[in-house]
């Protein structure tokens, strides 16, 4: 038996500038972060006390938590971004 092709295909995406795509990404997470971090989190728990070096290294890890949440889809503002700037680029 013969497979019958699919009468439509997705459209490819548009190629895209992957570094001022990944800027926007770089933006987005920075503001992610401040936000977790307004919200609390990468403070220093009472509980487990882990000093100087827990403070120094936490901001890594909300700043890291915050880029997996981009990678993952994140709130849109790195696409909103992008989209803003590639039309204020193709204006010129």
């Amino acid at each position: 038996m013969t497979p019958i092709p699919p009468i439509a295909t997705a459209l490819p995406e548009p190629p895209r500038n992957t570094a001022l795509y990944e800027a926007a990404q770089k933006l987005e997470a920075t503001f992610l972060a401040e936000m977790l971090k307004s919200a609390g989190l990468g403070q220093t728990s009472e509980s487990f006390g882990g000093g100087a070096g827990e403070d120094q290294f936490g901001s890594f890890l909300v700043q890291e938590q915050a880029m997996q949440m981009v990678r993952s889809g994140g709130i849109g503002l790195a696409e909103s971004l992008y989209e803003a700037l590639m039309e204020q680029n193709n204006g010129e």
